[in-house]
């Protein structure tokens, strides 16, 4: 089976204090620690897995500049096969449809089965796995936390629905699936790991050789622009309930009544 892996380059809030930038148009970029996103680091574990289960090659991919590299290569020693960097300076300002737009490119130069993002990034859209399903016609799910391959065209998916209910589909590849988060337990990639792809040749692609239209990438092609960032403003601090579990739910029952949420 080849399973395509989108992943991002992003902050790692673990390691940052992130603050906006003098002018509120972005978060204030200078001296960050990054780190592959979380959902994508997801993705590229179930791929490995089935991999291992059925055979195949997990390829990654990321839209990004130089220093994107080190995500494809992070991913690649966790086991990934190959990494794939779609860097040009006409990619810069991309909004959702024009990342979505670059990786299709990029899919249509190979024969995947599966293509697999995380469920979400850094700006918390949620809409890249969708949108690349569609613009490849392929089937979609998204939200996905248990995946099993039934045969070479079919597989079962769970889905995490409202609720906390779970929800199991059929679905024929090829297909595109965004990943959530606990559908498996991430490897530890390790310092021989780094060290052993530290040297493989990693291809870039760039506008010219996806043959992307300039109208759907980069700022110019953008039709969602970031406006503002800005912190919200403080407000009082919570009302903890004391007490037992019955006595709490009749003093919460209290206090929306006296706020008018109930009558």
């Amino acid at each position: 089976m080849e399973i395509l892996v989108c992943v991002k380059r992003v902050p790692d809030t673990a390691e940052n204090e992130i603050e906006i930038n003098s002018d509120g148009t972005d978060i204030d970029r200078d001296d960050l620690v990054y780190s592959v996103n979380e959902w994508d680091n997801y993705a590229v574990e179930e791929a490995i897995q089935i991999r291992d289960k059925v055979g195949g090659t997990v390829t990654v991919v990321t839209v990004g500049d130089d220093e994107s590299e080190e995500v494809l290569r992070r991913e690649m020693a966790m086991g990934a096969d190959k990494g794939i960097l779609l860097s040009d300076g006409a990619f810069e300002g991309s909004d959702g449809f024009g990342i979505a737009s670059i990786l299709k490119a990029a899919a249509g130069k190979g024969n995947y089965d599966l293509i697999l993002t995380g469920a979400q990034a850094d700006d918390g859209a949620a809409q890249i796995g969708g949108m690349l399903a569609a613009m490849l016609d392929r089937p979609y799910a998204s939200l996905v936390n248990s995946i099993e391959v039934v045969d070479d065209k079919t597989m079962k998916i769970g889905r995490e629905i409202e609720g906390g209910n779970q929800e199991m589909s059929e679905i024929q590849m090829p297909c595109v699936l965004s990943i959530q988060t606990g559908i498996n337990e991430p490897r530890y990639v390790g310092i021989r790991g780094i060290r052993k792809v530290a040297s493989v040749d990693i291809p870039v692609h760039g506008a010219a050789d996806l043959a992307v239209d300039a109208s759907a990438a980069g700022s110019a092609g953008a039709k969602v622009k970031r406006l503002d960032y800005f912190v919200p403003e403080l407000g009082e601090g919570a009302e903890m309930l004391e007490g037992g579990m019955e006595e709490k739910i009749d003093k919460l029952v209290e206090l929306l009544k006296a706020k008018g949420g109930l009558k």
